[in-house]
């Protein structure tokens, strides 16, 4: 089922640059828009990923500070 959504109050030159961009990409605001809200939640959100590496944590029980993570990302990257 579509659904139409209002936004109010936007201000001018985020207006502007919204309709460049979506100029740019040969769209119009509308399917400019769409498109990019639908790629916005295809992707979880901060708060999400967040909540899955803290269950992770818990669950592996793994407790590595930052500069270790790191330091195994670079040698992986060798």
């Amino acid at each position: 089922m579509a659904t139409s959504v209002t936004i109010r109050n936007l201000p001018d030159d985020v207006h502007e640059e919204l309709m460049i961009r979506a100029a740019r990409s040969g769209r119009s605001l509308q399917e400019y828009l769409r498109r990019e809200l639908i790629a916005l939640v295809s992707k979880p959100d901060l708060e999400t990923i967040l909540a899955r590496v803290d269950a992770r944590k818990r669950a592996t029980k793994t407790l590595l500070p930052p500069d270790t993570i790191l330091r195994h990302r670079e040698a992986d990257r060798r």
